[in-house]
């Protein structure tokens, strides 16, 4: 059978006496796209944090096509996240820099000096999320829609097996939304990149997911297929799904 990409193991964390994880347990496999649903406070972005290495559980274990990553020195994590991209909820662009200088920003990072190669990346990186010939851009000059499709140029870039998603759907009109949805599609699709989204726009969700995870009060409360989760008789998934709040009719 083969290995999990990413593997959380009976994952504990807390700050102070907040007990923020209690016990998570989750596997995700290449190439599959996941959502993971929950209200504030349930654990999400937290549990989003171990999987790319910004936190270290209290108890239990991460591991990253079966390397154990909780307990690597930062220059060891590092090669860990090349594995990996992020997209952040508002596209954190640098405003300074043009959009062809914030996709390049990974990969300058990581040590690549070769321009010629710097700038076939960025190329490809935004042929993929179909905003050719804006190098020389500034983000100033972009849409809302147009800076996430930037932000994902950028998360793409340095050809990761995995991207892990913030809200990608935020502030966003649906049209603008299911044009992100799509290209989300396409990476697993036409890429084979493993896809993990925290994200609370439900029409996406039946639209991308090939797997949802609901967190509650810090734990796994339901994992499903979208079907599943739309058959569902449980009251708050249903609440939820339907953005009704407790006991309303």
């Amino acid at each position: 059978m083969a290995t999990p990409l990413i593997e959380i193991d009976n994952v504990h964390q807390r700050f102070g006496e907040l007990e923020v994880l209690k016990g998570v347990s989750l596997k995700m496999n290449r190439g599959e796209t996941v959502v993971i649903l929950g209200g504030s406070g349930g654990g999400k972005s937290v549990l989003m944090k171990h999987i790319i290495g910004l936190l270290q559980p209290v108890k239990g274990s991460v591991k990253i096509e079966g390397q154990e990553i909780s307990n690597l020195k930062e220059r060891e994590l590092a090669e860990v996240r090349r594995k990996m991209g992020m997209m952040f909820q508002n596209g954190a662009l640098f405003d300074s820099l043009t959009v062809g200088q914030n996709i390049a920003f990974p990969l300058r990072e990581g040590g690549l000096r070769d321009e010629e190669e710097i700038a076939k990346r960025v190329e490809e990186a935004l042929a993929i999320v179909k905003l050719p010939d804006l190098e020389a851009k500034m983000p100033s000059e972009l849409s809302g829609g147009m800076r996430k499709r930037v932000a994902l140029a950028r998360a793409v870039v340095d050809r990761p097996c995995l991207i892990l998603y913030d809200e990608p759907h935020a502030g966003l009109d649906p049209v603008t939304a299911d044009n992100i949805d799509h290209l989300i599609k396409d990476l697993q699709t036409n890429h084979g990149i493993t896809n993990v989204i925290i994200t609370h726009e439900m029409r996406s969700v039946f639209r991308i997911a090939d797997r949802v995870v609901f967190m509650k009060e810090g734990k796994i409360y339901w994992e499903g297929t979208p079907e599943e989760l739309s058959a569902s008789q449980d009251q708050i998934l249903q609440d939820f799904i339907h953005g009704r709040s407790a006991g309303s009719w």
